[in-house]
């Protein structure tokens, strides 16, 4: 299913990342994976929350530089080798991973995936999730 992500610009600066949390947790907003990249001068914390709209307002209003961005969910057994028919599908089909990341529940895993076709993407993966 295709779902809204968060990308958050963050100066590299202790606290940073602590300011983001507290005030999704001040707005009850719910923080459900993240994953942050950063280089020497700025982090990129991306984020997978229960509000992505409401999550956008509240963080712009505190000067975060804030963008949505929609990115593909899918579900597999978190078991070995369950999500390579899923990215040998999107190979096969020619579609180019810009970046996952995963995180794993009740034997469950579930990955965020962006690429450069979202809407096909979602609609090969639809085809294999049990």
């Amino acid at each position: 299913m295709i779902i809204k992500q968060l990308s958050i610009f963050l100066n590299n600066k202790i606290g940073r990342f602590a300011d983001v949390i507290r005030i999704l947790a001040s707005e009850n907003i719910n923080l459900q994976a993240f994953t942050v990249s950063e280089s020497s001068d700025f982090g990129i914390l991306r984020l997978i929350v229960d509000d992505a709209d409401r999550a956008t307002v509240v963080l712009r209003d505190a000067s975060f530089a804030v963008s949505q961005t929609d990115v593909v969910l899918i579900e597999t057994p978190d078991t070995p080798g369950s999500l390579s028919p899923a990215i040998d599908m999107l190979t096969n089909a020619g579609i180019s991973i810009e970046y996952m990341y995963a995180f794993s529940s009740n034997n469950r895993a579930k990955v965020v995936i962006r690429t450069n076709d979202i809407a096909r993407c979602e609609e090969l993966l639809l085809s294999i999730q049990d």
